[in-house]
């Protein structure tokens, strides 16, 4: 390129590098050759991969490009002589491999990891995540754009979420997946062998995950960051093996082991069904981190007590699902209780609210469990949950119910559970639709692509009638009806989470969770 635009931006790439201390300055002739190699460009002979210097250290530029935009010119250069295909997914797969070749090796990742560790866990944590985002693996500048906001609830406040940053794939993403064979390697995104994994069209490339070994329960598992940070240092536990997801004892004394190692962060497990697990059943993992959720505020509604554990403090969370909260500093205590609890959910079965243990041969109780350290006390939460359907419900008794599917269809997984709302991005345009046509003095109906929000909008237009096509004109704002909105899909999400709560807040609910909670302390002192 006779600008030279191509040796500018590695100039800037390298030089971002030296600033974020992935490499250092005297790396800083290596990293460019690799990053030339990989654009498959051949420099022209007076170029220095440092604006002042091969020997000095890049000047402070105020005017410098930021790494989304030094990429971009990068990644449009790749397009233009074929290196690379147009799409998102082969974008993805290209820049990922350019930050890899600036991202540190594994070995001195975990070495600087476990130096920071011996002054402080929050210290190692720090260093680990900053990592995570300079390296570009958390695509910072693609969260940044994610919405957020919070409702107001009788349960506290819920955090809302649209995820943006998420990329949607690519159709010959989707078309190479249905080629994919059952032997793929990596099996799955969370096997560790996707540590420096070159990615295709169906998988995300990468070279720039770094994995944290920890022991948990004698066994090896491993630390990361997910890539969509959904909350603050939200990180993946994995195991090292690609087993099932399995929610037992070994469940409850990893996840006291993973607190015993970084006590300043939460962790907790999806539940091991379908519908009522996450999106990733088959290999056993955790999700944590440096975040206090909504669910870690709520208050306990009603103290409870269990036969031989008089010294822990248990009781019933005010919180839409149903949860039992347990909290003490005997670890082994906590445990013990925990396996009792989950040992008698699993057989448990109420008719008049609707649940059964099993049905066909197939088991539907298990738990959501997320613990965390609390005034140097074990705290964990055990959400009840049971994946059963019928006709009338065939997603699941205790899932979104049909009503509310035009906000939120999809499982409800642990991060939902803790109140954080994961919302589909289709809402984005059709909230913004919405606005417009209701602004505009139309009946929501009226918009095809709002016929699933019909019935709702109609509801919220009896209940701020301001909005009503006779008022709209000399009384509606597009500012507030973006807050009227929010709020509104808020309280949705708070009855999402009502409908997967296994006993309901009523007298009948509560008469219900009496009963078992009487039944675990029947079951105390028999063989578990």
């Amino acid at each position: 390129m006779s600008d030279r635009k191509v040796e500018k931006a590695v100039r800037a790439l390298t030089e971002y590098g030296i600033k974020k201390k992935l490499i250092c300055p005297e790396e800083a002739v290596y990293a460019a050759n690799g990053l030339f190699d990989a654009l498959r460009y051949e420099p022209e002979g007076d170029f220095s991969p440092l604006s002042g210097g091969e020997n000095e250290h890049p000047a402070g530029n105020e005017d410098a490009l930021s790494l989304e935009e030094i990429l971009k010119v990068l990644l449009d250069d790749a397009v233009s002589r074929g290196v690379i295909e147009e799409g998102i997914a082969s974008r993805d797969l290209f820049d990922t491999r350019l930050m890899g070749i600036l991202t540190p090796r594994p070995g001195e990742v975990i070495r600087e990891f476990l130096n920071r560790y011996e002054r402080s866990a929050e210290e190692a944590t720090d260093y680990f995540y900053a990592l995570s985002c300079d390296s570009d693996y958390i695509r910072t500048a693609r969260v940044a754009r994610d919405l957020k906001w919070v409702t107001e609830t009788e349960y506290g406040k819920l955090d809302i979420t649209i995820n943006l940053s998420k990329p949607e794939k690519d159709p010959r993403a989707i078309a190479e997946a249905l080629k994919k064979k059952d032997n793929a390697y990596p099996r799955c995104l969370l096997c560790p062998e996707n540590e420096g994994y070159a990615g295709r069209l169906d998988h995300p490339a990468r070279q720039t995950i770094r994995l944290i070994p920890v022991e948990l329960d004698g066994d090896k598992w491993f630390m990361q960051y997910s890539p969509y940070v959904y909350y603050n240092e939200h990180c993946i536990v994995l195991s090292k093996e690609h087993v099932p997801m399995k929610i037992d004892r070994h469940t409850f004394v990893r996840l006291f082991d993973f607190l015993d190692y970084l006590p300043h962060y939460t962790i907790g497990s999806n539940a091991d069904l379908p519908i009522v697990g996450g999106s990733i059943l088959s290999h056993e993992h955790f999700q944590g981190g440096r975040y206090t959720f909504a669910m870690a505020k709520a208050s306990v509604r009603e103290k409870i007590s269990f036969r031989g554990f008089e010294e822990l403090e248990a009781g019933v969370l005010n919180w839409p699902m149903s949860v039992i909260r347990l909290r003490g500093k005997d670890r082994e205590k906590v445990t013990d209780l925990c396996e009792l609890i989950l040992s008698e959910w699993r057989n448990y079965s109420d008719e008049k609210s609707g649940i059964l243990s099993e049905s066909g041969g197939e088991k539907h109780n298990t738990i959501t469990p997320i613990a965390r350290m609390r005034d140097g006390q074990y705290e964990i939460d055990l959400a009840l949950r049971n994946n059963a359907t019928t006709e009338e419900h065939p997603l699941g008794i205790f899932h979104p119910h049909k009503e509310l599917h035009h906000i939120k269809k999809e499982n409800i997984g642990l991060i939902e559970v803790m109140g954080l709302a994961i919302l589909p991005f289709r809402l984005l345009g059709e909230m913004q639709l919405l606005k417009e046509t209701i602004l505009a003095g139309k009946a929501p109906e009226s918009e095809e692509a709002l016929l699933p929000h019909a019935e709702w909008a109609a509801g919220l237009l009896d209940k701020y009638p301001a909005y009503r096509p006779e008022n709209v004109a000399s009384n509606g704002t597009m500012d507030g009806l973006t807050e009227i909105l929010r709020k509104e899909i808020g309280l949705v999400f708070c009855s999402v989470l009502e409908h997967c709560g296994v006993f309901k807040d009523t007298p009948e609910g509560r008469d219900a969770f009496g009963r078992f909670v009487a039944a675990v302390n029947t079951r105390n002192g028999r063989d578990l």
